[in-house]
Order: C-alpha cells, then structure tokens, then sequence
C-alpha cells in the first residue's frame, strides 16, 4: 500500500470533529478505498478542551490555522473555519501555494474567491475540492462536473438551504407566521442566532454561484446572483398558494439567456411558487434538491440532507479519498484559465409567470384600475382570486399572470403601488414549473 496521506484539519466545530473521527474510526475502510492509509497529522482550533467526541491525543495543535499549510506532514488541508476572508483565505492560499490539495466545506470563500482559488491549485498541481460546499451530502458537484461531461446544460433550479425549506414546510402545514417559526428553528438548532444568511437568501446564493461556474463554464460571478429571502412570506400567500395548486420554495435558479457568444446566465435566488406535481416541490423540512435540465439527458433530480456533521463529514472525505486515489478533477470542471469571463444577465430580462397579491380597499372601479394598468403594460392575467365586499374593506386580491418579461411585471406593480386603494406594497412571486 502506498504512503500515508497525512491530513490537516482546519476547524472543529461540528464538521471538523466529524471528518477527525470517521478518518479515525474508518481508517481501515478509507484506505481500501483510497489504496492508501488516510491519518490527522495536525489540527487547529481555538479551544483545545472541548470535548469533540473524538481522540486527539496523538494530533499536533497548530495555534495559527495557516501553519498547517507549512507542515511537511501534511499533504492535504481540510478547511471547515468557515468565512470569505480571514484566516479561511489565507490558509487556503498558503497551502495552495505550497503545492498541498484542499478540500473544503467554504461556500462563501468559493463565492467570492473561487476562480482565483482554482487557478491557483491549476498552477501548482493540486486539488482544490468543494463537494461539501454545496447541498451537504448530495454528491452534486461530482455529478455535474463527471456525469455530465457530454451534455449541455441549459438550467439547474435548487433547494439549496434547508433552514428556509423547513420554515416554509411548517409555515404551509401549521399556517404560522414566519416569525414563529424561525423562532422554532433556532430552537432546533437549524437556525443561527443571526440567520440572516439563511432566510434573506444568501447562503443559497453563495451555493448558486458555484453550481453556475460550473454548468456554465463562466467564472464565479457572486456579485451578480439577484438575491431575496423568505422573510415577507405570509401564511396568506401560502394559503393562496395551495389553493392554485402550488408550493412555495426559495429556489436558487441559473439559466442561459440567449445564444453563442453573446449569452448571459441568468443567475436568481428567490421564493417561488412551484406545482404540487413537480418533483421539487416534494422536498420537504430540511432537504436540499437540486434539478437539472441539460441536452441530451433531459431532466434530473439529486435530493438529501443538505447540512449538518454527517452529510457534510461525507462529502468532505468523499473528495479526500478522490485526492488520495490521484483524481484531481478541475474545481469548476474545465481548466480555469478556460472559463469564459461571466456575463449576467439582468433579473429585468426573465420572462415567466407571476403570482401577485394586492391588498386593496373594496369599492367600485378598482379591478378597472387595476386591469387598465395591466392592459397598458402588455401583462395577461391568466386567473383572478378576489375576497370580501364591504365597501372601504381591506381584502386580498390575487392575480396569476401569464408569461410575461420581468421589466413590464415589475413597471405594473409599479404603477398599481401608487393607487390610492392598493393599501401595502404588492407581494409578487414568479412561477417556477419545476
């Protein structure tokens, strides 16, 4: 059997621990699989008392994170600190930079670094591997950059962040508010403290960014991933929701506009309403799925866990055993340097169906007004749902539209917002067939 594949970890929260003990624990399986012995050479964490539920006994501690990169025990680094700068980066690029591999769980260093971070593994010889960083255990990464090697992919649509999939499923199943709800996911330990990077719709973005470079073979654009959150999702619209035969989701969704050359990607994170029938809309609680449509395999769905110590402790020893066998695949499944500059294209440019809730004072005359504006907008409604009569009364008014671009649904709400009888600002979600 050949030599030791000495591992360095960097973090030991829940994940770190995790990949620590199955390498310990497994250590006969792992290097059936690998044709080699897989070892924890060295770690770094800020507190070396906690209990992790694993022996660290034989382990060298490394104060500062970045000096595993220099040990000459240590062939790959393990990052699971977490954060788009900071220590994360700098270990990153020192080990990088002094020809280690890494495999990482980092979806927000990927984010903002990703292409520069790819290319810098290229120019030195090793790996840098993320399967971890997107949708936890589903083997997404290795699929799309393996499996669909001789397709063209033309949209990949995710549930990509388990903490607002479970919000939304009790939310439909309970009719509760959003805040209760979240305050019972905290409780749970599927939200954070601050969960603004689950239920404002970034940590979903950051995931979208990367399953887009690579299904698209363009560089990580982050900064143009249009991004909004579940947090104006009312049971109102949920209730709307099943009655029109749909399930709401924050969905991730990137999409080719265009052809050739001169296409953009259209790169989205947003709550959608999706048919009950769709496959997508079956993933319930705090499962990820993604599906993918590319020529010429058609359609298909990965589901599971996306978070948590044991999918993501799997998926990061999944690419440790692919390093250690010297499958060194490029991080965004093309050369870096054959990464087409990205080229967004705006949210203005989609074209789809909508579903819009107005709240409005019921008295003659405001349909017309309503009506007259979609008219003049060239926005087609497909179905209408209106509640109460009482005159001066407050009461729902819902639209289902037809296919229509983004920029003219968005110029009617625009115009319907400044109406004196429209008493809260329009909910406007896009329709998403799965």
């Amino acid at each position: 059997m050949s030599e030791v594949l000495g591992i360095g970890i960097a973090g030991l929260g829940t994940v770190g621990a995790e990949v620590a003990r199955l390498i310990t624990e497994r250590g006969d399986q792992l290097a059936e699989r690998a044709g080699r012995p897989i070892k924890v050479m060295a770690v770094s964490a800020r507190d070396r008392t906690k209990d992790r539920g694993v022996d660290l006994s034989g382990v060298t501690w490394e104060d500062d994170a970045v000096a595993l990169a220099a040990r000459d025990d240590v062939d790959l680094v393990c990052e699971v600190i977490g954060g788009s700068d900071g220590t994360a980066k700098d270990l990153v690029e020192a080990a990088l930079e002094a020809g280690k591999s890494v495999v990482t769980a980092n979806k927000a260093l990927l984010a903002h670094h990703g292409t520069d971070l790819a290319k810098r593994a290229e120019a030195n010889g090793v790996a840098l591997a993320y399967e971890a960083a997107v949708a936890g255990g589903i083997p997404i990464i290795r699929a799309l950059r393996d499996g669909f090697v001789a397709d063209r992919v033309q949209r990949v649509t995710g549930i990509l962040n388990g903490t607002c999939n479970f919000i939304l499923t009790v939310m439909r199943e309970t009719g509760r508010a959003f805040d209760d709800v979240l305050a019972e996911a905290q409780a749970l330990g599927y939200a954070e403290a601050d969960p603004s990077f689950d239920v404002d719709g970034v940590d979903a973005a950051h995931k979208l960014a990367l399953l887009t470079a690579l299904c698209f073979g363009r560089e990580v654009d982050f900064a143009s991933v249009h991004i909004e959150g579940i947090r104006r999702i009312s049971p109102v619209d949920i209730s709307f929701a099943t009655e029109l035969g749909y399930k709401i989701k924050l969905l991730g969704v990137a999409e080719i506009d265009g052809e050739g050359e001169q296409a953009g990607v259209s790169q989205r994170v947003h709550p959608c309403m999706v048919p009950v029938s769709a496959p997508i809309a079956g993933v319930e609680d705090v499962f990820n799925a993604v599906t993918v449509d590319a020529d010429p395999v058609g359609s298909g769905m990965l589901q599971g866990r996306g978070a948590g110590a044991g999918p993501t402790a799997s998926a990061v020893l999944g690419d440790i055993v692919d390093i250690a066998t010297g499958r060194m695949a490029p991080a965004f499944g093309r050369p870096a340097v054959a990464l087409a500059p990205a080229k967004a294209a705006p949210p203005s440019a989609h074209v789809g169906s909508f579903y819009v809730r107005l709240m409005v004072i019921d008295k003659p005359g405001v349909l017309a007004d309503i009506t007259g504006i979609l008219r003049d907008e060239h926005v087609s409604m497909e179905s209408m749902i209106q509640r109460g009569r009482d005159p001066m009364e407050m009461v729902p008014l819902v639209l289902v539209t037809h296919e229509v671009a983004e920029s003219a649904m968005q110029a009617a709400l625009a115009k319907i917002s400044d109406l004196d009888v429209v008493v809260e600002e329009p909910a406007m979600i896009r329709i998403v067939e799965g």
